[in-house]
């Protein structure tokens, strides 16, 4: 099984040069725990903005939201994966990488997202077909 048939496809973006307020209002306002930030330079072409780094780096920290840029705090470069790498790769590199979630792209585009809730749920559909789960 590929990522692309149980990544999310409705990704989000923020500007790197955007304040971390207005991706705050922009995660909260969608329910979203993550956007992808689009930069201008050429040697970085995405990046990754969490919950996590807004609550950790930002918030606890006192900071106020409307003076810190989105770039500040920005993970890059962004990880991602082909949309048609397996399932079992995709968690093999976010267990050896440490994170909860890769963005998927098609021709350096990104069309997606699979999360460990989404491999969680191909387990289940794989052996639901009498597959063997990675």
């Amino acid at each position: 099984m590929k990522v692309q048939e149980f990544m999310t496809t409705n990704i989000k973006f923020v500007g790197a040069e955007g304040s971390v307020y207005d991706a705050i209002e922009k995660m909260v306002d969608r329910r979203i725990r993550s956007l992808v930030v689009r930069f201008n330079k050429k040697n970085v072409e995405y990046g990754v903005i969490t919950a996590r780094d807004v609550v950790f780096k930002v918030l606890a920290k006192g900071l106020d939201p409307k003076k810190i840029q989105v770039s500040d705090i920005t993970s890059k470069p962004l990880l991602s994966i082909e949309k048609d790498t397996s399932i079992k790769e995709a968690a093999i590199l976010m267990e050896r990488s440490n994170v909860a979630r890769i963005f998927v792209e098609k021709n350096k585009n990104i069309i997606g997202v699979i999360s460990m809730v989404d491999l969680m749920n191909a387990s289940l559909v794989m052996r639901a077909r009498g597959e063997h789960a990675f």
